[in-house]
């Protein structure tokens, strides 16, 4: 997956605009704070529906790219399946860098 995406999360998250995992994305989700959420390609099908009713429910962007290993590499973490972005710049910024 693209590198230079993946290289802006990591910034996002340096930043303090990231929360990482099932349950945080899921906060963020429904209090508003998300802008635009990454659901790891190789996410567990139930993590993988609990996160996408959620976006839909509450209008929230997401995009499926990249690998737990990937995501969780440049968030600081083993492996992680879902990363919610709370801030309207990086959102933006990642996803002009995926085209």
């Amino acid at each position: 997956m693209n590198g230079n995406f993946l290289g802006m999360l990591g910034l996002a998250k340096r930043a303090g605009k990231v929360v990482t995992g099932e349950e945080k994305c899921l906060k963020a989700i429904r209090s508003g704070n998300s802008r635009i959420v990454i659901i790891a390609s190789d996410a567990s099908p139930n993590t993988r529906k609990s996160i996408t009713d959620s976006c839909k429910h509450y209008s929230v962007k997401y995009i499926e790219a990249s690998l737990k290993a990937e995501l969780g590499k440049y968030t600081g973490a083993e492996s992680r399946a879902v990363v919610s972005v709370n801030d309207d710049n990086f959102a933006k910024a990642i996803l002009d860098k995926l085209g």
